[in-house]
């Protein structure tokens, strides 16, 4: 038995996330304790709306028999399920590719579902790995917001939940979680932070992470609702290009107008965070510099604007 609190908390969350009851939410079911766990709290919390899919990313022969072992399970408790498979084998850096087709598979299963929400397992223990990794890199208050507990189509309600309560929930069910072998593997930077958590002695606290994740995205949001007021009014069209009066703005705002002004001109443009930050030193310094394929100058105002197309002689 699932116990109470627990449900109250995940009926919460959902409440919270998606409200409107009439919209049906798709389940990203891996098979292992963290997902299973948000299979069953849903199936008690939110019944009549839900539906599951399984990704077989194909990159283990043991991942069909998975995908199986959640479609029956999902057939006893009566929800609607999918088993997913990319078109187009998975390369490159591996974990990014499986990423990329997971989340384009689930949206995929959500239309052809009528689902308005797709919920993935992403618990507090992820949240803390994720925030500690951002650290690591370095990341600013948009990196260390680490994992939103919504993001356009997707959710997340089981950001409150620590890893162990999710096993328990799995273990009082007497449902035996699949075990991905990609989990032990130091050669990705999750699996290297979670290790050395559990091998070292630290002050960090799962939930606490939670609580400065969710107040880093909300400074995040504050600073992007400052950001979008302020662009009407500093922010010009000219010659093909924009101007920016960036005169008296706290640098986290530039920085933010400087990306959307970017953004305008090239929507496509990778903004690497050391990238713009010399860039700004340069608008700041008054010099003339390129980013992507766009000339950008500074000075008492900054100036932005496509570069003119190369001549190949």
């Amino acid at each position: 038995m699932i116990n109470d609190d627990a449900i109250i908390r995940f009926k919460s969350a959902i409440d919270r996330l998606c409200p409107d009851a009439d919209n049906r939410i798709l389940l990203a079911v891996s098979g292992g304790p963290d997902s299973l766990a948000l299979l069953l709290l849903a199936n008690i919390a939110v019944p009549k709306r839900i539906a599951a899919a399984t990704v077989d990313h194909g990159l283990r022969p043991e991942a069909r028999d998975e995908a199986r072992f959640v479609a029956d399970l999902c057939e006893k408790l009566n929800v609607e399920h999918l088993i997913l498979t990319p078109e187009q084998p998975i390369t490159g850096n591996i974990q990014s590719a499986a990423r990329k087709a997971r989340y384009a598979l689930l949206e995929q299963a959500a239309r052809h579902l009528q689902c308005d929400a797709v919920a993935t397992a992403h618990h507090a223990d992820d949240q803390l790995e994720t925030l500690l990794m951002r650290v690591a890199r370095g990341s600013g208050i948009d990196g260390l917001a680490a994992i939103r507990e919504k993001n356009g189509r997707i959710i997340r309600p089981l950001l409150s939940f620590a890893k162990s309560e999710l096993e328990h929930i799995c273990s009082d069910a007497a449902i035996a979680p699949v075990r991905d072998p990609s989990n032990d593997d130091s050669d990705f930077d999750r699996v290297a932070m979670r290790q050395y958590l559990v091998a070292c002695p630290h002050p960090f606290d799962a939930a606490r992470a939670v609580r400065t994740a969710s107040a880093l995205a909300d400074a995040a949001e504050a600073l992007d609702w400052i950001t979008q007021d302020l662009m009407p009014r500093r922010i010009s069209s000219h010659g093909g290009g924009f101007g920016l009066d960036a005169d008296g703005i706290p640098a986290e705002v530039q920085r933010r107008l400087v990306v959307k002004v970017l953004r305008m001109i090239e929507p496509d443009i990778a903004l690497r965070g050391d990238a713009l930050d010399r860039l700004l030193h340069d608008l700041r310094d008054g010099r003339t510099a390129m980013i992507g394929n766009i000339i950008c100058k500074g000075g008492s105002a900054w100036h932005f604007a496509p570069a003119p197309p190369r001549h190949i002689v």
